[in-house]
């Protein structure tokens, strides 16, 4: 096997933390542009391998996916805030607690929570007004919190519990921003950003008791968004995610441990990246006012001024595309960790076990190696006619392979009808006159808030 692949030397202990620390965005495109497919350098203790060649991306995560396994090397926080969750889980765990899961995400049941989607956004509409300026992040993201939970819990939450939900985001958020000196910092030190990040832990994890604790009470969710069809013994059985996670646990197969696991993993990863997925279309649509027309007029075209329906999503091709678009040039989860098993060959370099591997979407989508005019926004190259020869993994906001992201369809759905519900109504227009800067942490967030003017439809 070939020596070392090349990068950045780094500083001694630091390695290239800092600059990583400082503008991950900035750093990961510099190192990328400078040093080709595979680079190495240290990221505090991590020996890092980065990789931005979409078929070393496969081999990772579909072609030879049984030699890799979620990283190790992850600080404890992360353990703490999603355990033995679907995004943290490995090997049988993994594979039992996905089973388990999988029928909440079945295609058929997703399509049963259109109008649910829909009637949630209508509601978020109905306080807002011409003329108003809204924090559109905020707004997404109290929004898909309200689907997430009536999709996967079987429940609402009222205005109270949602600002829980949204003022514990922050610190939790602020834990897994880039810092070289977190390394050194135990996660016992009664330092202010732990005490603030334990106690945002205990605000959720005390939440979701709370509604664990009031389903009990029921029959596991006769709510119109969890009811299904009968299934193969004649029984007809809710299937969102906590009806089925407490009777796994009643039959003696699941543990309080699990369902805290896996109900923090869906709170949380459940919203988030549609939230953000969303924040940054309107955004683009913004800057963009011929994509924003073009929008438009498949939404008169199609929908005629009516609610979008199940029935109607297929139809809505520019609006998958603008949102697409928007994954690609700002991808909520900028960068995936896997760690290798064994030693294994990558890109014609040597990459021994347990390093870390980085595999950025940030810079593979934005790469104009795989894209024309990488960073323009450009809905249109989604066409099938202009996506024919482009790598397959030049794309995976979702990840791949078979630990590919459970709830891609129930993201792409709840995207398509919010950005088709909100954008018959309205047109948001970007109140700064300059960009937005970005802020890395489990996923992309902008740094400052997402004001918008909103501008009634004729």
């Amino acid at each position: 096997m070939s020596a070392t692949p090349p990068g950045p030397k780094g500083l001694p202990l630091f390695g290239a933390s800092r600059q990583y620390a400082r503008d991950p965005f900035t750093f990961l495109t510099a190192v990328a542009d400078a040093y080709g497919d595979v680079v190495h350098f240290d990221l505090g203790p991590l020996d890092t391998y980065m990789l931005t060649n979409p078929a070393d991306v496969e081999t990772v995560l579909v072609s030879e996916a049984s030699k890799f396994r979620k990283p190790q090397f992850q600080d404890r926080a992360i353990g703490d805030l999603l355990g033995d969750g679907l995004l943290m889980s490995e090997g049988a765990t993994w594979k039992r607690q996905r089973q388990l899961a999988q029928p909440a995400f079945d295609v058929r049941r997703i399509s049963t929570m259109a109008g649910m989607m829909t009637d949630r956004t209508e509601s978020m509409l109905s306080s807002w007004g011409d003329g108003d300026v809204v924090d559109v992040q905020l707004e997404m993201a109290r929004l898909t919190v309200e689907i997430i939970v009536d999709a996967m819990f079987g429940t609402d939450l009222d205005d109270e519990r949602i600002r829980r939900v949204q003022e514990n985001l922050e610190p939790l958020g602020a834990r897994f921003e880039p810092d070289p000196l977190r390394f050194l910092t135990p996660d016992w030190a009664p330092t202010r950003e732990n005490r603030e990040y334990k106690q945002a832990l205990s605000e959720l994890e005390s939440l979701v008791w709370d509604i664990v604790e009031e389903r009990r009470g029921t029959e596991y969710g006769e709510t119109p968004a969890s009811s299904v069809p009968a299934d193969a013994t004649g029984e007809e059985r809710p299937m969102d995610l906590l009806s089925i996670l407490l009777r796994a646990y009643d039959e003696g197969e699941q543990t309080e441990e699990n369902l805290r696991d896996e109900l923090m993993t869906m709170l949380l990863a459940g919203h988030d990246t549609t939230a953000l997925t969303l924040t940054y279309a309107w955004y683009l649509l913004s800057q963009h006012p011929e994509a924003e027309a073009k929008l438009h007029r498949e939404l008169d075209e199609v929908l005629g001024g009516r609610t979008p329906t199940f029935e109607d999503v297929r139809q809505l091709e520019y609006t998958e595309r603008v949102l697409n678009e928007a994954m690609r040039l700002y991808p909520p989860v900028y960068v995936m960790f896997r760690e290798p098993k064994v030693d294994v060959r990558l890109g014609g370099y040597r990459v021994p076990a347990g390093s870390a591997i980085m595999l950025p979407q940030w810079v593979v989508h934005r790469s104009e190696r795989w894209w024309d005019d990488p960073l323009e926004f450009d809905p249109d190259r989604w066409a099938p006619e202009r996506a024919g020869d482009r790598p397959r993994f030049a794309y995976f906001p979702f990840g791949g392979g078979p630990r590919h992201c459970i709830g891609k369809h129930l993201s792409l759905l709840e995207g398509r009808l919010i950005l088709g519900t909100v954008a018959q109504r309205y047109e948001l227009d970007y109140v700064r006159d300059e960009p937005f800067s970005l802020r890395g942490s489990l996923t992309m967030h902008p740094e400052e808030p997402m004001g918008m003017r909103l501008r009634a439809r004729d």
